[in-house]
């Protein structure tokens, strides 16, 4: 099974449309500008989560999840795994 993991890159700091990657100390003047600088560095296209209310930017993934297996009962009520 996938899942999406959201991992965050980047804050806005205020005032206005002004955000730095957490791995830099270089405030990029818009968001165009952040998602360009992020591109460039890590050279892979990642699907992007804009979190206005919060002032973050996270990049989104795709993650393999194996799931549990099923629980077996017995007569009294005790389990095991397969």
């Amino acid at each position: 099974m996938e899942i999406e993991v959201y991992k965050l890159i980047a804050k806005r700091v205020p005032p206005g449309d002004r955000w730095q990657l957490l791995d830099e100390e270089k405030v990029y003047s818009s968001l165009t500008e952040t998602l360009e600088a992020y591109f460039a560095k890590v050279q892979k296209a990642y699907d992007f989560k804009l979190s206005p209310l919060k002032g973050e930017i996270y990049i989104i993934t795709n993650e393999m999840v194996i799931p549990e297996p099923p629980k077996k009962f017995n007569i009294y009520g005790d389990y095991w795994y397969l």
